[in-house]
């Protein structure tokens, strides 16, 4: 589809600001997209500080927990941490985890299969883990909505701590403490991830063992390590990195390399990340992904040992392993797009009067139709939802466009489902496989009556329209320092005014299907590189100009350094 570009309004004081805050105009303009006003917060904002974290004391509900736990540390009850199978449970999990082995707990950890079991609590894991002898049960980025497990937590004699930052209903469960940023008014940051939240609560528990808010070297030294870990949960789950999430985010991504634990090495190795600083896009498409695929492809456990008690040959072979799930998942991934594409052309599921898309085939394999559902929301610009068939039952995924909530859209239709839960852009559910045609009826007539026409067609944030010539290596670099970029700091996208062709594009790239270009703006010529984008030679070599929206980056290549173009998007003469 044609993309609207949307322009974000030049800042009047930009250049005055520019003189004040010591940086290009353009960077100035970039901040002040993102919410920056003042010198302050450039400075905070370009150099995030330590002491940008929140005193975890401010974090609802972590103060008693911490006591929990450290009463259990005394008396060397067993605990059992009970985490989520995506990365932040997965990385929330792992630093309690070291924090309580070195505290001298005795401590394990229990995460469901995300197929047979599903997300969050239930009942009969409770079951087991009361008969291994657990005695205290700590969960993290899970449990806020588990009544009814809570309450069987406590007939199983289990004490129960939940740590979680999911949206809350208006009863919560029963239990010794709840660490959540939203249950309680006055904390800051309501966006904290769950590796976030369990953050804190190690914190706070460091404190109260060091019986200071000072703690002592160890837990100093543990608490710094375990911000690469925070890092992953927090860019991993795509919360907005502002206020402390940020402090989180930069640190941890610039402690990576240097980690000290093995399974994290063993993924930068084989993430081909093992000799280079790591950013935001290693961690959303190299990093996180392998994670993810030991809960996807077969079981999350080995995601978090990996990440605990692994040593260094033993950390390898998972890392290996996850990797090649990966593999697999990205080729099995491929499969299921093309065969979603296929389904909803030929059934017309994306015409224009149907404004949201179901789909439901046997053989998918429900770990990865949540990828797929958001390929089929980039391409076709509306909610989706995938349902894998087995027997009797489907599972699903769901994911959405920005203005349309999938968990008030899943609680609209709540009467076809069996079960339900996510946030407003991504959901899950289970339903009878009977129930599928009057689902599918019920949740598009809803996206017919919330959603506009114009609410389906794409649109392209742009921070600036600009000259090429102002993109000299320094600029680009300070653009560059304005990571790592992800939800409410997306990667500065800027615009040009019409430019000249230099020479003939090339169709590069295995099956030739990425644009490799050179533009001339004036005196200033860049070349540029349109990765999936062959389908616009034709009209590039016809018009001979165009505007483009890009991300400017800086390419090395045998030592030499230069300013380049990553485009987006394209603009042709009487297509506007």
């Amino acid at each position: 589809m044609q993309k609207e570009w949307i322009i974000s309004p030049e800042w009047p004081r930009w250049q005055s600001a520019a003189a004040e805050w010591s940086l290009p105009p353009l960077v100035v303009q970039l901040l002040h997209n993102r919410g920056v006003e003042t010198a302050d917060e450039a400075r905070a904002f370009v150099s995030p500080r330590m002491d940008g974290l929140l005193p975890p004391e401010t974090l609802p509900g972590v103060s008693r927990a911490a006591d929990v736990v450290c009463q259990a540390i005394e008396r060397r009850c067993k605990i059992v941490l009970y985490g989520d199978y995506d990365v932040d449970g997965i990385t929330g999990v792992a630093l309690l985890w070291h924090l309580l082995k070195l505290a001298g707990a005795e401590v394990s950890y229990y995460v469901p299969h995300r197929i047979e079991e599903g997300y969050g609590l239930n009942s009969e894991a409770l079951a087991v883990i009361s008969e291994q002898g657990a005695e205290l049960v700590v969960t993290v980025d899970c449990g806020i909505t588990s009544v009814d497990e809570a309450k069987v937590a406590r007939e199983k004699g289990i004490t129960l701590v939940i740590t979680d930052h999911h949206q809350p209903k208006a009863e919560l469960p029963q239990v010794a403490a709840i660490v959540h940023p939203t249950v309680e008014d006055g904390y800051p940051n309501g966006d904290l991830c769950g590796a976030g939240v369990a953050f804190k609560l190690a914190w706070m528990v460091a404190q109260r063992l060091s019986g200071s808010d000072r703690v002592l070297p160890q837990y100093r030294e543990f608490l710094i390590n375990a911000l690469p870990l925070v890092a992953l949960g927090t860019i991993a789950d795509v919360v907005p990195l502002t206020s402390e999430n940020r402090v989180i985010a930069h640190r941890g991504l610039a402690l990576l390399p240097q980690t000290p634990l093995p399974g994290l090495r063993a993924l930068l190795q084989v993430a081909g990340l093992s000799d280079s600083a790591v950013d935001g896009t290693d961690v959303g498409f190299k990093i996180a992904p392998r994670l993810n695929a030991a809960g996807r492809m077969g079981h999350a456990r080995l995601a978090i040992d990996l990440l605990t008690w692994a040593d260094e040959n033993r950390a390898r072979e998972i890392a290996i392993y996850l990797d090649e799930h990966n593999n697999t998942r990205q080729a099995t991934q491929r499969k299921y797009v093309k065969q979603a594409c296929e389904m909803i052309d030929q059934a017309g599921l994306a015409d224009d009067t149907r404004r949201a898309i179901v789909l439901a085939a046997e053989g998918w394999h429900a770990g990865i139709i949540g990828i797929v559902a958001a390929r089929v929301v980039e391409r076709y610009h509306r909610p989706a939802v995938l349902i894998a068939l087995e027997g009797a039952m489907g599972q699903g995924s769901a994911r959405s466009i920005p203005c349309f909530a999938l968990n008030e859209a899943l609680e609209n239709c709540a009467e076809f489902l069996v079960s339900h839960g996510g946030h407003a852009m991504a959901a899950g559910l289970r339903i009878e496989r009977e129930l599928v045609p009057e689902f599918s009826e019920a949740f598009v007539r809803y996206a017919g009556n919330v959603l506009s026409g114009t609410a389906l067609l794409p649109r392209l944030k742009i921070d600036a329209v600009v000259d090429l010539p102002i993109l000299d290596e320094r600029t680009v670099r300070a653009i560059q320092a304005l990571g790592p970029f992800g939800q409410a700091n997306p990667k500065p996208v800027l615009a040009t005014e019409w430019l000249e062709l230099v020479e003939e594009p090339r169709c590069v790239g295995s099956s030739g299907q990425h644009l490799q270009l050179s533009l001339r703006d004036g005196g200033a010529v860049m070349r540029g590189i349109a990765f999936g984008a062959a389908d616009k030679n034709e009209a590039l070599r016809e018009h001979r100009r165009c505007r483009v929206a890009f991300e400017p980056v800086i390419n090395e290549f045998r030592g030499v350094r230069r300013v380049e173009m990553q485009v987006i998007d394209f603009k042709f003469p009487g297509g506007e």
